[in-house]
């Protein structure tokens, strides 16, 4: 048999092929004489393993037979364990692997790259198959997500808690549950948060107009769950956005993503997000009572600059450390204004040219009667589009007259009438004196509705258009002294000459003339 050849180091097996209790029946073999060919033959293994398992038990010096008491875990950390150094202990210089995975983060940045400038620096280092397995295994160490690849302004994943946080009402002490708004970005992991009063599509909206104001730019896409507010019909292939979420996003230039129907694994970031902002905020604040949005708001920020502001065990730096120096850069800049929520509706046009919304009718061109146009409300304006182009534009109504007519709208025999009002005809007739203002209030007055007294006032004040200002006074004042109080009743005054008889003869006068001559018969 020949001799063994003992090195002073021997290194580590790519895959262990024989059992502890194969390794004590080789030891027996080759103390009763058996050639090393004969040992693998009965055990079932290759040469190359029996004379590698006989070098590494002749270098501990462990002979054959064994002490009693050593058991099969002693025998293997004995035989393949590096004597004088710890568990983990490598020989090669490594890397700082904390540095690298923040650098993998950088657009453009792979293993490949980080290995070249590791060997750079040090030549003596790992080959670029272990310097993987090395980095994969420093990876397996930190969170779920930390170990996905996320590259610098790439995406923003967005949800809401499970979780609420309660609001009292001052005067009631009712509570009211918020929703807590969660955003984390992919890379740094640097988070936003806020209360809000639903997950309706106001707020859903308004949250991401603040996330972005918070980051202070946009990243490529934003990763959001299913719900309606933002997503009509989830599909994998081709979901369909809720129409005023895609018109944000194309506000800001970003890209919607939604995640896949039951696949937790595609939001991880935002799901472990939701978790730290729960421990971070709802837990630091729930001894706390808030008694408005502003208030709770107020405690957040400062709950999430302690998140933020944390240093991660693992990768030695914070959120804020990684977001300002490799996210930052990396977001698309903000546009020069916020996007303004706008709520769309599809309506018919009436037959009176009028669209409704909230209870309010806006008018549209005429010509669209019976047209289905697109409404976009926001908190003070009302547009209508006809396939893609405005065709009205008017301030949104809260209260008071409900419709909202333009006159350019309107056909011309409408248009006609469109600017009679009361105060209009009262100025009119303030024009010519007080008691003819007086008389068109009283005309107005007596009609159970204003309107119905607009076309009496027309014919009134066009009758004192070519008469002398003073003698149009003069027959207001006899009018409504008599309670002529009508168009009809104003033509028998005008011609008439005055005289000295009473105000009831000269009512039965007016009357007379207004019935005709047979009237005393």
């Amino acid at each position: 048999m020949k001799p063994l050849v003992i090195h002073e180091e021997w290194p580590m097996p790519a895959k262990r092929e024989l059992t502890m209790r194969q390794i004590r029946q080789m030891l027996r073999l080759a103390h009763d004489g058996v050639s090393i060919r004969a040992i693998g033959q009965t055990l079932g293994a290759a040469r190359s393993t029996i004379q590698d398992g006989l070098q590494r038990s002749k270098a501990i010096g462990l002979t054959w037979p064994l002490p009693a008491d050593l058991t099969d875990a002693a025998l293997e950390e004995r035989l393949y364990a590096r004597a004088g150094q710890p568990p983990g202990f490598r020989r090669r210089p490594e890397p700082d692997w904390a540095a690298l995975a923040c650098e993998l983060k950088r657009p453009g940045v792979n293993l490949m790259v980080l290995w070249e400038e590791y060997r750079e620096v040090r030549p003596d280092g790992y080959g670029y198959s272990r310097f993987c397995d090395l980095f994969r295994e420093f990876e397996r160490r930190l969170s779920p997500t930390m170990r996905q690849h996320h590259v610098a302004g790439d995406k923003v994943f967005v949800d809401y808690s499970g979780k609420k946080l309660g609001i009292v009402n001052r005067d009631t002490g009712e509570v009211r549950d918020a929703e807590l708004f969660v955003a984390v970005l992919g890379a740094s992991s640097y988070t936003f948060a806020e209360a809000c009063w639903s997950q309706a599509l106001p707020d859903w909206i308004g949250n991401h107009v603040r996330l972005f104001r918070f980051f202070g730019g946009v990243p490529r896409l934003v990763v959001c769950d299913n719900l309606k507010s933002g997503v009509n019909k989830a599909s994998f292939y081709d979901p369909e956005l809720n129409r005023s979420y895609g018109v944000m996003a194309s506000h800001y230039g970003v890209g919607v993503l939604p995640a896949r129907p039951y696949k937790a694994r595609d939001k991880a970031k935002v799901e472990a997000g939701v978790r730290l902002a729960q421990t971070y905020i709802l837990g630091r604040l729930r001894k706390l009572t808030f008694f408005s949005l502003t208030e709770a708001n107020a405690a957040i920020v400062e709950a999430l600059e302690r998140l933020n502001t944390h240093v991660m065990r693992r990768l030695g730096v914070s959120r804020k450390h990684l977001f300002d120096t490799l996210e930052r850069r990396a977001l698309a800049p903000l546009p020069a204004e916020d996007f303004q929520f706008a709520e769309w509706r599809l309506a018919r046009v009436s037959i009176d040219y009028h669209v409704e919304f909230d209870g309010f009718f806006y008018s549209v061109p005429h010509g669209l009667i019976r047209k289905q146009v697109d409404i976009r409300a926001t908190a003070r304006t009302i547009e209508i589009f006809y396939l893609g182009q405005r065709v009205g534009a008017h301030q949104r109504r809260y209260g008071g007259q409900r419709h909202g007519t333009d006159p350019d709208h309107m056909p011309s025999s409408h248009r006609r009438y469109a600017d009679w009002t009361p105060d209009r005809f009262r100025r009119w007739g303030r024009s010519i004196g007080p008691q003819t203002e007086g008389l068109v209030i009283a005309i107005l007055a007596n009609k159970p509705h204003p309107e119905q007294g607009f076309r009496s006032c027309l014919g009134v004040l066009r009758l004192f258009k070519d008469i002398n200002p003073d003698r149009a006074e003069a027959i207001s004042e006899r009018a409504i002294a008599i309670g002529a109080l009508s168009y009809k009743a104003i033509p028998p005054l005008l011609h008439s000459k005055p005289t000295s008889k009473s105000s009831a003869e000269e009512a039965v006068i007016v009357h007379a003339n207004l019935r005709g001559p047979g009237y005393f018969h």
